[in-house]
This record gives C-alpha cells, sequence and structure tokens, in this order.
C-alpha cells in the first residue's frame, strides 16, 4: 500500500509553489511522520492526519509575516476584550444593542482563535499537519463562530430598525426578553448547523491525499479530498447556506430599506445625521463581513486561484474581527464614554 505518496507530492508542490525557488536540499531533508494509517478494511487506507499547505510565502520573508499575523491576532484579542470588559462594567451600555455587541465581540474572539494559533504554530514548523479529529473540530468551532456572529448582525440590524423606525416603542419592543431569547436562538441554531456539517464530514472516507491546500481545514478543501460519495454533503450545504447565509443577508438588507426610508422622511438634516450615525458601526461591519463571505464562496470564478482564495479567507477570519473593534470604538460616542469613565473612576481611585 502506498504510504508517502502525499509526501512526494508535498514535496513537489512547496519546490514548484508560486514560482518561488526553494531550497531543494531542505525539502527533500524533511523527515516526514507516517501520517497515513494503512489498514485492510474494504483495501482503502485511513488518514490519521492532513496536511495543511497554509500561505505561498517565500522562506526569506516567513519571520516578517509571522510578526505580522502575531500581532494581528493579539490586536484581534485585546480589542475585543476591552469591548467585553467595557459593556460589563458600565451600566450605561447594559442595553439591547450592547448585549448583542458584546456577544459579536466575543464570536470575533473565537472565531479568530480557531484558525490563526494553528497558523502560527504552522508557520514555525517544518511539518504542517493537523490530527484528523483536530480538523474536524476546527470545521466545527469555524461554523459555529461564523454562523454565530451572523445572526447576531441580524439581531443588531433589527434593533437598529426598531430603534429608528420605532423610536417611541424601542423599550417595549426590544424587552429584556426578545433580546436574551435572540441571542439564545442564535447560539443554538449555530450548534444545530455546526454539529450538522461535521457529522456529515466525519461518514466519508480519505484515502491517499491528505494534503489541504489552505491554511486551515476548509469544508470546501476537504470535499475535494474525499474518496467517498460527497452528494449529500453538497445538497446540504447549497439548502443550508441559502437558509444561514442568505436569508440574513437578505433580512440585513430589507431592515436598512426600512431604515433609509424612514431616514428620508426626517426634515432636518441634523436629525437624517443622528439616524445615520446610530446604525453606521454596523452597517461598516456588515459590509466588511458579507462583501468577503459572498465574494469568496457566492459568486466564486472559475479562474480563482488558491492565494486568491486565501487572501479573501484571511480578510474575513483575520482582518474583520480586528477591525471590529475599532469600527464600534472609534465610531461610537457611547463607547468612547464608557472608556473615559472607567478611567477617570480608576484615575480616581489611585489619588485617594
Amino acid at each position: 500500500m502506498p504510504s508517502n505518496q502525499s509526501f512526494q507530492g508535498l514535496s513537489h508542490y512547496l519546490k514548484t509553489i508560486h514560482g518561488l525557488t526553494l531550497d531543494s536540499d531542505l525539502i527533500d531533508s524533511i523527515e516526514y511522520p507516517s501520517t497515513i494509517d494503512t489498514m485492510t478494511e474494504r483495501n482503502q487506507t485511513v488518514i490519521s492526519q492532513f496536511l495543511l499547505l497554509g500561505l505561498p510565502i517565500p522562506p526569506e520573508h516567513q519571520h516578517v509575516f509571522y510578526a505580522l499575523f502575531l500581532s494581528m491576532y493579539l490586536t484581534t484579542v485585546l480589542g475585543n476584550l476591552i469591548i467585553i470588559i467595557l459593556i460589563l462594567l458600565d451600566s450605561h451600555l447594559h442595553t439591547p444593542m450592547y448585549l448583542f455587541l458584546s456577544n459579536l465581540s466575543f464570536s470575533d474572539l473565537c472565531f479568530s482563535s480557531v484558525t490563526m494559533p494553528k497558523l502560527l504554530q504552522n508557520m514555525q514548523s517544518q511539518v504542517p499537519s493537523i490530527p484528523y479529529a483536530g480538523c474536524l473540530s476546527q470545521i466545527y468551532f469555524f461554523l459555529f463562530f461564523g454562523d454565530l456572529g451572523n445572526f447576531l448582525l441580524v439581531a443588531m440590524a433589527y434593533d437598529r430598525y426598531v430603534a429608528i423606525c420605532f423610536p417611541l416603542h424601542y423599550m417595549s419592543i426590544m424587552s429584556p426578553k426578545l433580546c436574551v431569547s435572540l441571542v439564545v436562538l442564535s447560539w443554538v441554531l449555530t450548534t444545530f448547523h455546526a454539529m450538522l456539517h461535521t457529522l456529515l464530514m466525519a461518514r466519508l472516507s480519505f484515502c491517499e491525499d491528505n494534503v489541504i491546500p489552505h491554511f486551515f481545514c476548509d469544508m470546501s478543501a476537504l470535499l475535494k479530498l474525499a474518496c467517498s460519495d460527497t452528494r449529500v454533503n453538497e445538497v446540504v450545504i447549497f439548502i443550508v447556506v441559502s437558509l444561514f447565509l442568505v436569508l440574513p443577508f437578505a433580512l440585513i438588507i430589507m431592515s436598512y430599506v426600512r431604515i433609509v426610508s424612514s431616514i428620508l422622511k426626517v426634515p432636518s438634516s441634523q436629525g437624517i445625521y443622528k439616524a445615520f450615525s446610530t446604525c453606521g458601526s454596523h452597517l461598516s461591519v456588515v459590509s466588511l463581513f458579507y462583501g468577503t463571505v459572498i465574494g469568496l464562496y457566492l459568486c466564486p470564478s472559475s479562474n480563482n486561484s488558491t492565494v486568491k482564495e486565501t487572501v479573501m479567507s484571511l480578510m474575513y477570519t483575520v482582518v474583520t474581527p480586528m477591525l471590529n473593534p475599532f469600527i464600534y470604538s472609534l465610531r461610537n460616542r457611547d463607547i468612547k464614554g464608557a472608556m473615559e469613565r472607567i478611567f477617570c473612576k480608576r484615575k480616581i481611585q489611585l489619588n485617594l
């Protein structure tokens, strides 16, 4: 039975990837671990690990990009933690909008943590591998926190819709019970979606080829490696994507159509500016998130290269979670006010 065929293909790929000239002796000297457990069940080889090719970075630039991605990840963690702590400590932020925002910050923090630590580890490793169970776990949490952020953006859009279109009835409509129900519903739906795809992926068989041309276990890349029938997976993906991605995006668009129509009825320019400022941050995050996701998954080009897909994946897995805290802090007076109150209170306590 074949044992190192995938690693030979990996060596050839590393030597020729995107026109880069790498040290052939260094690549050939790598001692690859045995990541394919051969078993005699139905004459198939059972893969215990996958190889993540990661990013096509020249060796001389490896340390520069490692420092860049590490700083981006630390910025993501710190920025989202600050948002969560501010909302918890400041009573002025105990409102429906900031309940959703705290959950969104937690989702962004975890979403980035699903892929970034493994990417950073593999950038320092000669053999960028991930166990089979670890790959399935990464798929589950990637889908879970990605979908959670998606549903929270819908809840935030509804909150802005009620605040602008029905300002006098805002507190009665956006009651604590409704807000908590929306958050719990988001967690339940994302759990179902992530578990469904993970279980469907676990039923597939993977034979000799275990090289994933990505920096994480992308579901579409894994389906291409499967040597068993993937039609059920593809049908479920098509149906669920329509429900869990297109439908929420359509609801957000409908909310903003109603918001814009209500804003245009406001007679004063100051009222229009105030109305737009209340939803500007959310609209920026929605555009950033859905723009990259739709460009990558819903509008694929026939000549899309692996590099292009990898860069677009980096946008919504790394860049978007990092920028969200800046968008909400720089464009949001409530967040700025909360930071000033907490720091002033801390300064007074130190002086006493």
